[in-house]
């Protein structure tokens, strides 16, 4: 990749920011509402059996040659390089996602959490902020890790106090917190811990999701952008707005409809993918979407 100064900027320039924002609070929710805009999370790699890596150098120099950045580790690791850059304090954390009861418990690292520090407000003391460009549907700008309900664009995040702190009555703070997902989400909740999240702890967990066979992340296609208060999602052969009184929602009937969907709404690069790798695509798809249509969309 080019050298680090040249890195920035170019970076910066995909997000659509012609300056470098200064290390404060302002400058922090520039970026982060920039990125989660202009840069979509998205499996497309993954999906064509040729996953990107989850280095943060790497994806960076995929962002600065215009290309695609993948999803969460990918997505966290190349915010993290560049926030502490522009001067940020900058920390990691372990994150376990859970879509049901039965897996909120469980211990598997699934996320890569980043923690803005030194930015105290009135409302947030502490001056930790959580920043999170690899949620696909999340936040637009960063959340106080301060217990309590925060409102984004008209949204209610869930901010609570870790399970150890909990039971021992302290309050939440930078090393462990739950987080309560936006309503209508796909994902309920995250479990944010110090378990090991490793750089070494980080790839491995890549491969798994990356390449396991019984990884979420291979099963069907996904796209998501935060654009304010819109969620803008492609997940199959389904498109969706959401917005914090409403969810449009439509199937994308033909392959001209997908294509444009994917690269018009949510921005998604593919200048490298092959026709042929699209067609193949579009017909796993469209079949997967069919079985799912005749089970009734569960």
């Amino acid at each position: 990749m080019p050298d680090e100064g040249a890195g920035v900027d170019r970076y910066l320039a995909a997000l659509g920011l012609a300056e470098r924002p200064a290390a404060t609070l302002d400058g922090l929710r520039e970026v982060h509402r920039a990125h989660v805009a202009r840069i979509p999370y998205d499996n497309l790699s993954i999906m064509l059996g040729r996953p990107d890596p989850v280095d943060p150098r790497a994806g960076v120099a995929r962002v600065a040659a215009g290309g695609r950045l993948g999803y969460c580790f990918q997505q966290n690791g190349a915010l993290e390089w560049l926030l502490t850059r522009l001067g940020f304090a900058v920390s990691r954390r372990h994150g376990h996602v859970w879509m049901h009861p039965e897996g909120q418990l469980a211990s598997d690292l699934n996320h890569l959490v980043l923690v803005v520090s030194g930015l105290p407000t009135d409302e947030n003391p502490g001056g930790h902020w959580w920043a999170d460009a690899g949620l696909g549907e999340g936040f637009a700008e960063p959340l106080p890790l301060v217990r309590g309900e925060h409102d984004v664009d008209g949204w209610s995040y869930g901010i609570g106090a870790g399970y150890g702190a909990q039971a021992a009555g302290r309050p939440t703070g930078p090393a462990a917190w739950t987080y309560r997902h936006l309503p209508g989400g796909v994902l309920s909740g995250i479990v944010v811990t110090s378990r090991d999240h490793s750089s070494d702890a980080v790839a491995a967990a890549h491969v798994a999701l990356s390449l396991g066979e019984g990884s979420p992340f291979r099963r069907v296609l996904v796209a998501q952008r935060i654009d304010g208060p819109q969620q803008l999602t492609v997940r199959g052969l389904v498109h969706q707005v959401l917005t914090p009184g409403s969810r449009d929602q439509r199937d994308l009937v033909s392959y001209d409809d997908w294509r444009s969907a994917l690269a018009d709404d949510l921005l998604l690069p593919a200048d490298d993918v092959t026709d042929d790798e699209w067609t193949s695509l579009w017909e796993r798809t469209r079949a997967s979407h069919r079985v799912w249509d005749e089970a009734g969309r569960p």
